[in-house]
């Protein structure tokens, strides 16, 4: 009967072209995979795979066992889990991604309580500002928002993704707040290019009443990243429309100040991501309720959402 890691080791490799990949996702080496398809190919008396200095391919006997496999695999790998889970604590690798910015402020402090708890988690942590595909780049969890909910894939919502406008004291000392946001336009404005699009974005903000009006930032600064946005409206060069988690800290202390604290615009969720598996690894579990109890701990679906209007704020 074949083993486990054989099989996982074939249908890693076949998902990816690649033992190099194959052993990255399952954290073992890429001779240690190139073994166990080996040792399944022999057991098995036939070819799976034509072998490249490039990459991998399926032979016409490793599409048919592919297909075979199916889902029957994964069901296999959640059996081992529950049986598992129950007389062992969360293990192996946790294969996580994060916007830089967001993980590094909210996340990350959370390592500590995190290995503590679970001292046989060995974490791998991406911070990235993209959206991932959880399943073929093998993401265990995924936080942020705007990803696409492809087949198999969950989001447990954390808190509101809204964006509102900030400045640095220094900045608005001698200026007149605006009284809605129409009037950024007298503004300096640091703005950011798309990494995927190569647009500006300008956001339609919204107040209590419901009233809707783009804020038009001049492009006076354009930069491709949020903390280097935060950091530039830090060094008072102008107003930054920024999300609330990427800038709370400077609000609390008073390093930035929110213009139009009664307007914000909404950028959806922050949500974590991950598959919908009956049985999730105990290691993926942890994670995701450690994260989720300490958003409720710290009251940060409350402290993020910017339609309260309650942070540091330039009022007219």
């Amino acid at each position: 009967m074949e083993t486990l890691a054989n099989l996982e080791s074939f249908v890693k490799s076949a998902e990816t072209s690649s033992f190099s990949e194959a052993a990255r996702r399952l954290a073992l080496t890429p001779a240690a995979v190139s073994r166990n398809v080996g040792m399944l190919e022999r057991n098995l008396g036939v070819r799976l795979f034509q072998r490249s200095t490039r990459k991998l391919v399926l032979t016409e006997a490793g599409e048919r066992f592919l297909q075979s496999i199916g889902g029957n695999l994964e069901a296999l790998q959640a059996a081992i889990t529950d049986v598992s889970s129950g007389a062992s604590e969360p293990a192996g690798v946790l294969k996580v991604s994060l916007s830089p910015t967001f993980g590094v402020t909210h996340i990350l402090p959370l390592l500590p309580e995190l290995l503590h708890r679970y001292p046989l988690v060995r974490p791998e942590w991406h911070f990235e500002n993209r959206p991932v595909d959880l399943v073929t780049e093998g993401y265990d969890v995924a936080i942020g928002g705007g990803f696409d909910l492809a087949p198999g894939i969950v989001a447990r919502t954390l808190a509101p993704a809204h964006i509102i406008a900030v400045a640095s004291p220094a900045y608005m000392a001698n200026r007149t707040p605006p009284t809605d946001p129409s009037g950024f336009s007298q503004f300096d404005g640091i703005v950011m290019r798309s990494l995927r699009t190569g647009r500006i974005r300008h956001w339609a903000m919204r107040n209590a009443a419901g009233t809707e009006m783009t804020a038009l930032l001049p492009e006076t600064i354009v930069v491709n990243d949020p903390a280097a946005m935060r950091e530039a409206a830090r060094l008072g060069l102008g107003v930054a429309m920024l999300a609330v988690p990427d800038v709370l800290p400077e609000l609390e202390k008073g390093i930035l100040v929110r213009l139009l604290p009664q307007w914000y615009a909404d950028a959806g969720a922050i949500s974590l991501y991950y598959a919908s598996r009956t049985l999730l690894p105990a290691k993926t579990r942890a994670f995701v309720d450690l994260v989720a109890e300490a958003f409720k701990r710290e009251r940060l679906a409350e402290r993020f959402a910017g339609s309260l209007g309650e942070h540091r704020s330039v009022r007219t």
